[in-house]
């Protein structure tokens, strides 16, 4: 999940054990949009699922067929026992292979990207997000246990293994609570929340030298850092939670050869996507101080640092998502993919949106719709 406030879980916990338990649906297909041709054959979806419930599903969207397919782990890998696990948090694919990370199982699940088939698992405590480079992938890790506790002692660090035995090869420490992580430059740099910690956040990126895997410093940001991307102009792009109350979410710029904050947008950021000079965000901000949710979408001009749009949807449709949650943009047609996660313990909406920001096609997801991963030909 991304966001760790006391209430928050405190409340996700009590409907998970209130709830009774449900199989998840087998899989199921529909027709949805149109059929296209261009060098993308679908992207997979994975929906986080509910803390607790082991319920973290796989959709499947292929473009040549215009089929949507749910929970398609399940029917592929019907000899796994407790299905894909519980909390998906990340989905990349690589070298052939599909990787979602999946939180509260600790592990990595390895797939074939073609067929879904499972390979293994890399077992991970508490991880979170990954990413690759050579022969590696890299896995930020909480490594402690999920408990909200102001001075929490177990510190998180970056994991690193061999893509193809699938073996743990080393641990970088970093700050705590590491989420999200962007290599870059031979670097890897490492957003550290300290989000169990309320209300000590962390507020430094990591620094981990590539070759020799050690931090090698850390740059001061903001509190409660979530997401980072390098763009191809030598910056990194990193946003900020905030602290729920008076300090808010919040999109920063920073000169990846210097380490300086060079620029702020004041925009909340759930999730976000680089395409070309665009950087595309949504975001469902909550505030203690006025008791609700506050929405926001946007486009950034990575290269000018301009606010390009705080409404890239224009027909309407955004009445209808309650809460934005993931997004992606397709890297041919720049089509618009918008999640709703709803009220994050029933099935969740993805919305297909043109590059003008009308509405293609819509259908039912999993439970908390969140991390895209295309699949090229």
């Amino acid at each position: 999940m991304k966001t760790y406030q006391y209430t928050f879980l405190l409340s996700l916990l009590a409907l998970v054990c209130c709830r009774s338990e449900e199989p998840v649906r087998q899989s199921e297909e529909e027709q949805h949009g149109e059929r296209q041709n261009t060098g993308v054959a679908g992207f997979y979806l994975l929906n986080e699922g509910n803390m607790g419930s082991n319920k973290s599903t796989l959709d499947y969207y292929d473009f040549t067929a215009a089929t949507y397919r749910r929970n398609i782990y399940a029917g592929v890998n019907p000899e796994v026992p407790k299905e894909l696990g519980d909390v998906g948090n990340d989905l990349q694919i690589y070298g052939g292979r599909l990787y979602a990370v999946i939180n509260c199982s600790n592990k990595v699940e390895v797939m074939d990207a073609r067929t879904c088939r499972r390979i293994g698992q890399v077992d991970i405590p508490n991880c979170r997000y990954i990413r690759f480079h050579g022969r590696y992938a890299y896995v930020t890790s909480y490594a402690g246990p999920v408990v909200i506790k102001p001075d929490y002692e177990q510190q998180g660090y970056v994991a690193r293994f061999d893509t193809a035995s699938l073996q743990v090869e080393g641990r970088c420490l970093t700050g705590f609570q590491p989420d999200e992580l962007e290599i870059a430059g031979g670097r890897i740099y490492v957003a550290n929340s300290g989000g169990y910690m309320v209300p000590n956040y962390e507020n430094t990126l990591s620094v981990i030298d590539l070759e020799s895997f050690a931090e090698t410093g850390r740059i001061e940001v903001a509190v409660n850092l979530h997401r980072v991307r390098a763009d191809r102009h030598g910056q990194l792009w990193v946003s900020s939670r905030g602290d729920y109350y008076d300090t808010p979410s919040r999109l920063y710029c920073l000169d990846a050869a210097t380490g300086t904050v060079t620029d702020t947008v004041s925009m909340a950021v759930s999730d976000m996507t680089l395409v070309g000079d665009s950087l595309y965000v949504c975001a469902t901000e909550w505030s203690y101080i006025e008791m609700k949710d506050v929405v926001t979408y946007g486009i950034v001009d990575v290269r000018t640092h301009k606010l390009l749009s705080r409404r890239f949807i224009t027909d309407g449709t955004e009445q209808q998502i309650k809460k934005p949650y993931g997004i992606a943009v397709h890297p041919v047609t720049r089509d618009i993919y918008v999640t709703d996660a709803k009220n994050y313990v029933t099935p969740g909406t993805l919305y297909c949106f043109s590059l003008e920001g009308v509405l293609k096609w819509s259908v039912r997801t999993g439970d908390i719709p969140a991390h895209f991963a295309f699949l090229w030909k």
